[in-house]
């Protein structure tokens, strides 16, 4: 179907068919489109986020992907088709800046590492210095210094399965558990000096 024309380029479709998968992914492209509308599950995952990579593509074809970042949820639902993240003030070479001036084709990349999940984005990316439009992607208890924003139009979008994602954790989540973990251990010591006391005292 249409859409899968975002992910799959005639070479792109020549080199399944050269190495047996075509037959696999034809019958998934009949079957049903890739998403193209921010459904309630994939607002849920985006909440969920606190990093993503942004793929962009220089007028003479040269890649580029830059990681972006923020508190869980930088990566705002703007409406069912647009995602908008406020971008802070960084290295200052532009180089994504730059790009989407001459060329507006994008992709997201956002990685759940803790869950091992993925999710891929095809669209069009624009960059605002608007105050209005960069107001609502803001989260006023994050420091950095808002720069722009990055308004990101869906046109396509699918999940991977699991197979290579190592499993990572978030340091604070690390923490916690550990922090849990500790009082836990302190509280099974003072459960079990108690029970050594009174088995003393039984004794004595």
């Amino acid at each position: 179907m249409l859409n899968y024309d975002f992910a799959f380029s005639p070479s792109a479709r020549a080199v399944q068919a050269e190495r047996g998968s075509r037959a696999a992914y034809a019958k998934r492209e009949a079957s049903h489109d890739l998403g193209n509308t921010i459904t309630p599950d994939i607002a849920a995952y985006l909440a969920q986020a606190n990093s993503a990579y942004l793929g962009t593509v220089s007028a003479d074809g040269q890649p580029y992907i830059q990681h972006r970042g923020g508190p869980a949820g930088f990566l705002k639902v703007v409406d069912d088709r647009t995602i908008g993240f406020a971008d802070y003030v960084g290295n200052r070479q532009y180089i994504t800046t730059g790009n989407l001036r001459d060329n507006p084709k994008a992709f997201l990349f956002v990685m759940d590492y803790a869950n091992r999940r993925r999710l891929k984005i095809w669209g069009e990316a624009r960059v605002t210095t608007d105050p209005a439009e960069i107001a609502p992607l803001a989260d006023q208890e994050y420091g950095a210094r808002i720069e722009q924003a990055i308004l990101f139009r869906v046109n396509a979008w699918d999940r991977n399965c699991p197979q290579h994602i190592p499993q990572l954790f978030p340091a604070e989540a690390v923490a916690a558990a550990m922090s849990e973990l500790e009082q836990r251990n302190k509280a099974l010591e003072a459960e079990l000096a108690a029970l050594r006391s009174r088995l003393e005292r039984k004794d004595a």
